[in-house]
């Protein structure tokens, strides 16, 4: 089939949330299929560095956006029904490469990762489109409005509602939305969009990112996330508040370790706690994972799979997560890993493993099979196989 790949951020090289998975499955189908990629790029280093993905596609279709671009047309949109947000990965440039390529070529399939750029293909006609939600981003915003003050509060809240409008008008446009997690299919489900819906759950490089021989160090725990995200800020800056000192106070040795790019100054502002460290953007994480008696996820704005969580779970690392961050893992707490919500929560899972090495090992084994068995690029990739195969026969019975 020939394929036409289009996604909000540019998937290669793989260092982010937003681009693994979409790189996976580009990877996946372009084994077997002639792609075409479409997508943005934020900066001259990441033009460059996105080159690499010519080797895993036919054909790459990049432009680059600069931040005041951006930044200029999310403003634009406030007045209006649509979502700023959606302004942010918003280039003229690609809308007309896009409209030229779809009118002179013929595709047998449009995909589509992340509703922010479902726009630019909404309205071609006569091939079959799958949208790709992974997460349903309104949520994530409704959230936001719940842990800010006001006036910001309303913001984030009326941008929910612009978003949530647009992810219900822009699913109808397409012959099969997608999602990381059946939590997240049954929210678009409840939008009543009346289109089929599917999910494939994110999976993890479990060569790469694989147990250590080397001793880990009782004394040390970590998270890993970037830290110019505001969820990853938040989850750090409440459990450094509440967690930490009861930790300090069973373990005064115990270290923490912040391992994220681009940190804000609140969050580097953390670095001066005792035991905490925060290292900025590192270049291979599997260290500090290695060196770390366990991980923690203590998100409380979570949606869609949590990679920071499978990646420690694939290395053999423990973590102790929030509900909502644990909500996207095919896992089940107190057996592949550990789940808390109250300060006292964290610290009680935290010291249960520090403190038990039986426990530890058998939460680190557990967590490894787990993703060996349901979180395995091959066997979710195979499962959108099938869903693409649905969608394109049915689209060729529709057209018949």
């Amino acid at each position: 089939m020939r394929i036409l790949f289009v996604c909000h951020r540019f998937p290669f090289p793989p260092k982010r949330g937003g681009k693994i998975r979409p790189f996976n499955i580009i990877r996946h189908l372009g084994e077997q299929h002639d792609v075409t990629v479409a997508s943005l790029a934020r900066s001259a280093e990441e033009a460059q560095e996105g080159q690499g993905l010519a080797k895993y596609c036919s054909r790459v279709i990049m432009e680059r956006i600069g931040p005041s671009a951006a930044l200029a047309r999310m403003v634009a949109r406030l007045p209006s029904a649509t979502p700023s947000s959606m302004g942010y990965f918003h280039s003229p440039a690609l809308a007309h490469q896009l409209r030229q390529t779809l009118a002179r070529e013929r595709f047998d399939l449009v995909f589509v990762h992340c509703a922010f750029v479902a726009p630019y293909v909404a309205d071609a006609i006569g091939v079959p489109k799958i949208l790709d939600f992974g997460d349903v981003d309104s949520q994530k915003w409704l959230a936001y409005s719940r842990s800010r003050s006001f006036p910001v509060s309303l913001g984030y809240w009326l941008e929910s509602r612009k978003l949530r409008r647009m992810e219900a008008r822009l699913a109808s446009r397409f012959q099969l939305c997608t999602f990381t997690t059946r939590a997240e299919m049954e929210t678009l489900a409840g939008y009543e969009v009346g289109v089929p819906l599917g999910w494939f759950p994110n999976g993890v490089d479990t060569e790469h990112f694989r147990p250590a021989a080397r001793p880990y160090d009782p004394d040390t725990i970590a998270f890993v996330g970037r830290m110019d995200y505001y969820p990853n800020q938040e989850a750090m800056t409440t459990f450094c508040r509440t967690a930490w000192p009861l930790l300090r106070a069973r373990r005064p040795r115990l270290t923490l370790t912040i391992v994220g790019a681009d940190p804000s100054p609140a969050v580097r502002e953390l670095g001066r706690l005792p035991g905490v460290t925060v290292t900025g953007s590192v270049p291979d994480v599997r260290p500090y994972l290695h060196a770390a008696a366990l991980t923690i996820a203590p998100l409380n704005i979570a949606r869609g799979t949590q990679n920071k969580i499978l990646e420690a779970m694939a290395m053999g690392v423990p973590t102790v997560s929030s509900v909502a961050a644990a909500g996207g893992i095919d896992a089940e707490p107190g057996r592949d890993l550990l789940t808390a919500s109250t300060a006292q929560q964290y610290a009680d899972a935290i010291l249960r493993l520090l403190e038990g090495p039986a426990e530890r090992r058998r939460i680190s084994e557990a967590g490894r099979d787990r993703v060996l068995s349901h979180h395995s690029w091959e066997r979710s990739l195979r499962t959108l196989d099938g869903l693409i195969d649905l969608c394109v026969r049915s689209h060729a019975g529709v057209l018949r």
